[in-house]
């Protein structure tokens, strides 16, 4: 097209046709309608496609990691599968657009090369030679770049699970004093991330002087091979278009490395996720399920199990356990003798190596180490069921809960924190129990649940929930209070991973050594508790009457109170950004003197490019110089302007990892100094979503999309510099579309902003929900509320979804409109050039103006 204008512009004026001229006009006009919408469209079905791949694969890791073998657990922590949901999954969602680029763009330089041979004939095989050492020479640069890319991804992993632990033990980090010490190791962990990063970022600045070197050396080569074959004349329609064709080779020769890099972090991921998605499931059929009878509720036969089924160890051998309905089973022994583990291989958790396990009912499930939800006191209760009046005041009262719901604020309505860190031990294990009685299972597993209880507290309990509550109810309780031993129906005595002795507890007094000497080992500490029951009942005693003041005005269940918030909505910035985001940006990360470096790099890369194009211009018809001369002072300048844009990559590379230490180093600063108001108010998938995906857009998106909008702006103020300076009267249509833009934008701008801040706070609650259900994976399966998580997640992947895809919705609403007023300049333009008379504009300026972007 550019051909034809600069050719229809070159003839006499008595030679044009006004026709002709309007059929130009027209197919420029039909031309850029067609690849503003076929692109829009492009762009807006692959995020679309992407969305719902990245969905798809969070809701798999979700589910996965609620299915996930014992075996599978311990190889992936939970730093690990935050970024998989927040970092990998999030990349593989970029898929799809990067795939149609993937092979679009050597297409694309394919019909340009093909459009040159057809412009210059057999001048353009010399060409073929650069091009072919471009495409070997990004074969190394995408070896490097994955090889990087995997080390960074590694680090990342390394960082995510140190970062995560601390959060999760935050507590003790704090009572202990240990916070500069763990906040070294996790900058530690850091900097060998940002190393990697860093070595991932050079290399890209090497791709970006390749992309600005390859089409000058092609066109030289062009030039000079046309010059020396004569297969064209080198007037301003073909040298003109030749370096418009060569402005179409070098977009493959930028977005080819780029594309391979992206592939390669996508391949990466995708190697992460797949090796995660494949690891191995817990076994339903591992126990044998089946409906409640009044047989036996729990058989276990020769049951060998082992943790590590690969290694051929035994963690328990020859189980053999038989409980009838209401039966009450203590399990007892000394420490690591297996007595948690019994109960995991009841539940399935552990593998089965032999024997069977089959159990006749539902289960409900008491860990040893309490796992509450970040909610409500009731929600934790109900665990998901409807709320029964009746049977949830029993539940309260026989786990001694009902005193702390008149002394909680707003009863079982306050909120419990996350991870439940502003409740007492002794007050978690009670709701976990709490949880278990509501749920009228027909076999309770109990393990130790009174260990974080006082003595006195523990005899209610044992009287109370496990005797009374569930006395038609089948328990297998795990305990170290001998003094509930002799109540129970009966009892199993481990040691090294086997049931050693079993019976009443007189049989195994009158028969058993080993637990005789149990029971002698705790009169000591038994005679200690009694004395301590004894002095707390006097203090109970002593404070009745306050505490039965404070009961007057409350009752159990504090309905119609409304609940506390502990945990804090995630805020939202209200409002424009203004400067000040931006200027913090290169305030906190010191960087004023490169910013300004890279905006005098990218302004003498402008000027030098724009500079070697009008030497074209003024000189290819003059006949001055020589051809030779003409085509070295072109390849010259821009060698030294691609010098330039290798610098300002550069640059932009150091002042992003400037950025991104100095960023994290503040990040981690807040973190370890925050308070603990902070982390039981603040849930930890949130603070693991600022260390993750928004870590990684400061790390990789930021330093690009800052270096593009400096370069953008640069060009489009010289470009509309030139266009003026040849038709100046495309100044009548372009003020007007300037305004009509700024317009659009200030519309959009509100929107948009608002969209992505939205979108910033529903990422965390996805982060938050998968951390949390990972630690209680095991009591979700034993309640066989695993369906019910699923569904949960999948909601709040769907808000996540649902703001993302509004986002790009508008972005593609305002990039159609902008691009209809650029192509209502481009025509206005191309109508003036067809209507002025021969001679207003030379034909090398025409083509210097035409090809400029």
């Amino acid at each position: 097209m550019l051909y034809c204008f600069v050719s229809y512009s070159d003839r006499q004026e008595k030679e044009r046709d006004l026709g002709t001229g309007a059929a130009l006009v027209a197919g420029l006009l039909a031309m850029k309608l067609v690849e503003s919408l076929s692109q829009r469209h492009w762009f807006f079905g692959s995020r679309r496609l992407g969305m719902r791949m990245r969905s798809a694969l969070m809701a798999a890791v979700f589910e996965k990691q609620l299915r996930l073998s014992s075996e599978g657990r311990g190889r992936h922590s939970s730093g690990e599968i935050a970024n998989y949901i927040a970092v990998d999954a999030y990349r593989l969602g970029e898929f799809p657009y990067w795939l149609h680029l993937g092979w679009s763009m050597p297409v694309q330089l394919v019909l340009a090369i093909a459009l040159l041979f057809w412009i210059v004939g057999a001048g353009a095989l010399p060409a073929l030679a650069p091009v072919a050492i471009c495409g070997v020479l990004n074969v190394p640069f995408a070896r490097m770049l994955q090889q990087y890319q995997s080390r960074f991804m590694q680090a990342q992993d390394e960082r995510q699970r140190a970062t995560a632990e601390v959060l999760h033990s935050m507590k003790i980090v704090k009572l202990q004093s240990w916070e500069d010490k763990f906040r070294a190791t996790v900058q530690r962990l850091r900097d060998a991330e940002v190393r990697w990063l860093g070595e991932t970022q050079l290399k890209k600045a090497y791709g970006s002087a390749l992309y600005w070197v390859s089409p000058t050396v092609i066109s030289a080569v062009v030039l000079a091979g046309t010059a020396a074959v004569q297969s064209a004349p080198l007037d301003a329609g073909v040298v003109f278009t030749v370096l418009a064709t060569m402005r179409v080779v070098s977009e493959p020769m930028r977005m080819l490395p780029e594309v391979m890099s992206v592939m390669i972090q996508v391949k990466v991921s995708l190697d992460r996720i797949g090796k995660f998605l494949t690891e191995d499931e817990f076994q339903d059929d591992a126990v044998d399920r089946a409906p409640a009878s009044d047989r036996s509720c729990l058989d276990v036969h020769h049951g060998v199990f082992s943790w590590e089924p690969s290694k051929g160890t035994a963690t328990l051998k020859d189980i053999n356990i038989t409980a009838t309905h209401g039966q009450k089973i203590a399990v007892c022994g000394p420490v690591g003798a297996g007595k948690s583990s019994l109960l995991c291989a009841t539940l399935g958790e552990i593998p089965r190596m032999s024997g069977s396990v089959a159990v006749s009912g539902s289960v409900a499930y008491v860990s040893q180490t309490s796992w509450i939800q970040s909610g409500t006191v009731r929600d934790n209760i109900l665990f998901g069921r409807p709320m029964r009046s009746s049977e949830y005041e029993r539940a309260l009262k026989c786990c001694a809960l009902d005193k702390d719901m008149e002394n909680f604020p707003h009863g079982d309505l306050t909120e419990i924190g996350q991870r439940g860190l502003n409740m007492s031990g002794g007050q978690k294990q009670r709701i976990q129990l709490a949880r278990a009685v509501y749920s009228d299972a027909d076999v309770y597993l109990l393990d130790d649940p009174f260990s974080a209880v006082d003595a006195h507290t523990a005899a209610t309990l044992f009287n109370d929930c496990v005797m009374a509550a569930l006395e038609d109810k089948t328990v297998i309780l795990v305990t170290h209070q001998v003094e509930f031993l002799s109540k129970v129906d009966r009892i199993l005595v481990m040691e090294k991973g086997e049931i050693t002795q079993e019976g009443t507890y007189e049989e195994l007094l009158q028969f058993g050594t080993a637990f005789e000497q149990l029971v002698n080992a705790h009169q000591d500490s038994k005679t200690t508790l009694d004395s301590n029951v004894s002095n707390e009942g006097a203090m109970v005693q002593y404070q009745q009457p306050r505490l039965q003041q404070q009961g007057s005005d409350a009752e159990i269940s504090t309905g119609n109170l409304p609940s506390v918030q502990l945990t804090q909505e995630e805020e939202r910035e209200l409002g424009g950004a203004g400067l000040k985001t931006y200027k913090d940006y290169v305030s906190v990360s010191r960087g004023w003197f490169l910013l300004v470096l890279i905006v005098l790099t990218q302004c003498v890369f402008v000027a030098l490019q724009y500079l070697a194009t009008y030497w074209l211009a003024a000189t290819i018809q003059s006949r001055r110089f020589s051809v030779r001369i003409v085509v070295g002072v072109y390849a010259v300048m821009t060698t030294a302007s691609c010098l330039f844009a290798y610098v300002r990559s550069l640059v932009a590379a150091h002042f992003g990892l400037k950025a991104s230490r100095e960023f994290f180093s503040g990040f981690m600063d807040s973190v370890f100094k925050a308070p603990m108001l902070f982390f039981d108010s603040t849930p930890t998938g949130r603070i693991m979503t600022r260390a993750s995906s928004d870590l990684c857009i400061l790390d990789f998106d930021i330093p690009f999309t800052m270096t593009f909008v400096i370069s953008g702006t640069v060009e489009v103020a010289a470009t509309v510099v030139v266009m003026i300076m040849v038709t100046w009267q495309v100044v009548l249509v372009a003020v007007p579309a300037v305004i009509g833009v700024l317009y659009i934008q200030r519309y959009y701008i509100a929107s948009a902003r608002e969209l992505v801040r939205i979108n910033g706070t529903t990422k965390a609650p996805v982060m938050n929900y998968a951390a949390e259900s990972m630690l209680g994976v095991v009591t979700i399966r034993a309640f066989a509320a695993t369906n019910r998580f699923i569904q949960t997640n999948l909601q709040l992947i769907d808000m996540d979804a649902t703001m993302f895809f509004y986002t790009n919705a508008a972005l593609e609403w305002v990039l159609l409109r902008v691009e209809a007023m650029q192509i209502l300049v481009i025509v206005t333009s191309s109508i003036l050039l067809v209507m002025l008379p021969a001679g207003s504009v030379a034909p090398d300026f025409l083509g210097y103006a035409s090809h400029m972007p």
